[in-house]
């Protein structure tokens, strides 16, 4: 073994194997479950029975959702009632509607959809009439009827109205994009969520599945075993959780395997800096 492995194992090894964010008594697992298309199931029993399966794999980890999912909720509120995880999730969902008064009435919809009094965390999504619900989710979280309230987005052309949200407002939470192909938000929105001390949830880990079809076909780097990576999957999910800023990452999954596979990014050591150059620079002469 050359010296500047020996020396790149060194670091990493001195690493946490489990990344949390820490605020008040929560800790959140590196990484989580979203549930966009994939838990859209409706009442089909034969395709709730995977979604059972992935759901009893997590302990404590995010499960991120939306009434724009379509029956997502729903099949999430129903699964985790009947497995009875509710102390052992983190739900997260989110408020896309106009208006005080129909984002109350969606809000409201959802507690009912996911069967919980209390939401850990409640968002804007994509800055939906983001000012009228900021009021709402303050006055929500006062009462106890979430523990934290955020913000996300999925495009870049939205950063700079991000920005200025996250700095005129009283949010714990940022839900962005960010992968090995999708760095933007490197610039200025992970520097202000870390400064600000907000809680950073990954969404589109994979690119939408662009990175899996970039590297179809093609190897591991011969380092990857030896700094805990076994499938491409973890390699993407372990460069984006290992950014100081980063809380989790959310991949959408129905496929319990998946979700193991998703799980070993959490385990073991988290590449450093000069590791997630050298894991970047090798994706990129791919």
């Amino acid at each position: 073994m050359d010296a500047r492995r020996r020396a790149l194992l060194g670091a990493l090894a001195a690493l946490a194997t489990k990344k949390v964010f820490s605020q008040g008594k929560v800790k959140l697992p590196a990484i989580g479950l979203g549930t966009w298309q994939t838990f859209d199931v409706g009442n089909d029993p034969a395709a709730r029975a995977p979604l059972r399966e992935v759901l009893k794999l997590l302990d404590g980890n995010v499960v991120d959702s939306s009434p724009m999912y379509g029956s997502a909720e729903s099949v999430v509120g129903d699964l985790v009632a009947e497995l009875g995880m509710r102390g052992r999730l983190f739900l997260a969902t989110k408020v896309w509607a106009s208006g005080r008064e129909a984002g109350i009435a969606q809000m409201e919809a959802s507690f009912k959809r996911l069967r919980v009094e209390r939401m850990d965390l409640m968002q804007v999504h994509n800055l939906a009439d983001v000012q009228v619900h900021a009021k709402t989710l303050e006055e929500m979280k006062a009462r106890g009827r979430t523990r934290y309230m955020g913000v996300t987005h999925y495009s870049s052309s939205a950063y700079a109205e991000v920005e200025r949200v996250l700095t005129s407002g009283k949010w714990d939470f940022l839900q962005i994009n960010y992968s090995l192909a999708e760095r933007e938000c490197e610039r200025r929105l992970l520097p202000l969520a870390r400064e600000r001390g907000l809680g950073v949830i990954v969404n589109r880990p994979f690119a939408e599945g662009s990175l899996f079809r970039r590297t179809r076909g093609k190897q591991l780097p011969p380092w990857a075993a030896e700094v805990g990576i076994a499938s491409w999957a973890q390699y993407f999910l372990k460069w984006i959780v290992s950014h100081p800023a980063v809380t989790c990452a959310i991949p959408a999954t129905s496929k319990p395997e998946h979700m193991k596979d998703n799980l070993g990014a959490a385990q073991g050591p988290l590449p450093d800096a000069a590791a997630r150059k050298k894991m970047a620079d090798y994706l990129g002469a791919l």
